[in-house]
């Protein structure tokens, strides 16, 4: 495997990492959803990036995930996302770890189910360059 192949499968499996934490979060009683959402858009951001380093991109330190998904689609991917789905996940990265009463964009379980579909088509995207 290519060592742009392994950091891509790294940064994968780090993604399916906080899909779990999200996953263990949503059912927890009694938490913010936002700390769910979190880890949802961390794994979104991962996913993103495994295939921008998959396909040799440059993978700098953001969390914005239109930025990311931008780069993509200008290399003609086409992502099971919207830009607007997009847009309403970012901001779990920073703003609503820093902030409090912030009413949410997302509930957990929106955030959790758009990131899942970005892992999954990293996924598949990962394994068809195995083949």
């Amino acid at each position: 495997m290519s060592p742009l192949a392994e950091e891509a499968h790294k940064l994968l499996r780090l993604a399916i990492r906080d899909l779990r934490a999200c996953d263990a979060l949503l059912i927890a009683s009694g938490l913010d959803q936002a700390v769910a959402a979190f880890h949802a858009q961390q794994a979104a951001e991962k996913a993103l990036k495994a295939v921008l380093v998959l396909r040799g991109l440059e993978s700098r330190r953001t969390h914005d995930l239109e930025e990311l998904a931008s780069r993509l689609e200008g290399q003609g991917l086409a992502l099971p996302v919207t830009q607007a789905d997009l847009t309403l996940l970012t901001p779990y990265a920073v703003e609503f770890r820093y902030e409090e009463g912030i009413p949410s964009l997302l509930t957990g379980v929106q955030a959790r189910q758009m990131a899942d579909s970005l892992v999954s088509w990293a996924a598949a995207i990962l394994n068809a360059a195995a083949v």
